[in-house]
C-alpha cells in the first residue's frame, strides 16, 4: 500500500508541474497587454512601460515562470494586479463561498442519487427503472444554467421563497448564507445527480449479479439486507469515483453559475481575473484548484482500500 502511495505522490507532483507548464503557457500567448488594460486605451506608451516594469511583465517568460513556481513553492502566491492584495487573500475571501456550494450541491446529488439508483436497481426492468432512467437521462441533458434560470424564476420570483441571487455573507448568520446557496446548489446537483444515480444503478447491477449475492439469498439473508449490507458497499467503487470527480467539477467549474446568482465566488472571480488580464491571479487560483483536485483523487484512491479489503490484502502484498 505504501507503494501504490508512494507511486500517485509521485505522479502527482509531475502532474502539478505539467500543469503549471501548460497554465502559465496559456495565459502568455492570450492576446492583451495587462499594463494597458489597467491603464485604459488613452494611456501613453511610457505609463504602460513603467506599469510593465513594477509588474515585472517585462522580465523574460522563462525567469516570470520560475519566480511563480519559487514562490507558492514557499507559499507566496503573488500580488494581484488589479485588487493589490495577496492572492492567497483572495483566495480565502472567495473559497469561503465557493465550498460550501460544492458541498451543499454534492450532499444534494448524493442524497437524491443513491437512494434513487438503489430503487431503479432492485426494480430492474420495471415501469419505475424505466421512467428513472428517462428523468436521469433528462438531467443530464438539461444545461445546469438553464436550470438556474428557471429555479429563479420559480422559486425566487413567483413563490419568492428564496433570494434570487447575492451572498450577504456568513456574518449576516449561516442560515442565511445557506439560503442564498440553496437554488445555486440545487441547479448544480440535480444535473450530477442524474449521472451518479446512472451510476449507482449500473455498479449494483453487476455486483447483484455475482455468486456471492445469489450465496447470501439461498442463506436466508432478506432482499433488503442483502441490497444494502452486502450489494451496495461492493458497489460504491465506481460510486465514490464519481463523487470525488463531481467534488472537484463542482468546486472548480462553477463559473456560470455564479455568475448567474452573482456569488463572490472562486468562478466568478476567476472570470473577472481573466476579463482584467489579472495573470498572476488566474495562474495560482487555477493551480490551487489543480492541486485541491489531485488531493481529492488521493483521498478517493484511500477511500478504495477502505471499502473494499482485497486492494488492502492486494497492496500489502
Amino acid at each position: 500500500m505504501t507503494l501504490v502511495l508512494t507511486r500517485k505522490l509521485l505522479w502527482a507532483i509531475v502532474t502539478l508541474i505539467v500543469a503549471s507548464v501548460v497554465v502559465f503557457l496559456a495565459l502568455e500567448i492570450v492576446p492583451g497587454d495587462p499594463a494597458q488594460v489597467m491603464l485604459g486605451i488613452n494611456a501613453t506608451d511610457e505609463a504602460v512601460e513603467a506599469l510593465r516594469r513594477s509588474l515585472g511583465l517585462n522580465r523574460p517568460p522563462l525567469e516570470r515562470y520560475l519566480s511563480w513556481i519559487s514562490g507558492m513553492i514557499v507559499g507566496d502566491f503573488g500580488k494581484s494586479y488589479t485588487y493589490s492584495v495577496p492572492v492567497w487573500e483572495l483566495f480565502i475571501d472567495r473559497v469561503t463561498v465557493s465550498l460550501p456550494l460544492a458541498l451543499l450541491s454534492l450532499f444534494i446529488s448524493a442524497a437524491i442519487a443513491i437512494p434513487v439508483g438503489v430503487y431503479a436497481a432492485a426494480r430492474r426492468g420495471s415501469a419505475a427503472d424505466t421512467g428513472i432512467m428517462a428523468i436521469s437521462q433528462l438531467g443530464i441533458a438539461v444545461p445546469n444554467f438553464w436550470l438556474a434560470l428557471l429555479l429563479v424564476y420559480v422559486m425566487a420570483i413567483w413563490l419568492q421563497l428564496v433570494p434570487a441571487g447575492g451572498f450577504p455573507g456568513w456574518e449576516a448568520g449561516v442560515l442565511n448564507g445557506l439560503q442564498s446557496l440553496l437554488l445555486p446548489a440545487i441547479a448544480l446537483g440535480l444535473p450530477q445527480a442524474a449521472i451518479l444515480s446512472r451510476v449507482t444503478r449500473s455498479a449494483l447491477l453487476e455486483t447483484l449479479g455475482e455468486d456471492y449475492i445469489r450465496t447470501a439469498r439461498a442463506k436466508g439473508l432478506s432482499r433488503r439486507a442483502t441490497l444494502w449490507k452486502h450489494a451496495l458497499r461492493n458497489s460504491m467503487i465506481p460510486v465514490v469515483t464519481i463523487i470525488g470527480l463531481q467534488f472537484a467539477y463542482l468546486l472548480a467549474g462553477t463559473i456560470i453559475i455564479e455568475n448567474v446568482f452573482y456569488l463572490p465566488g472562486l468562478g466568478r472571480l476567476v472570470f473577472q481575473a481573466i476579463s482584467l488580464r489579472d495573470l498572476i491571479v488566474v495562474e495560482s487560483i487555477v493551480m490551487i484548484l489543480v492541486a485541491t483536485i489531485i488531493i481529492i483523487n488521493l483521498l478517493v484512491d484511500l477511500a478504495y482500500f477502505w471499502i473494499d479489503p482485497r486492494l488492502r490484502r492486494r497492496g500489502a502484498r
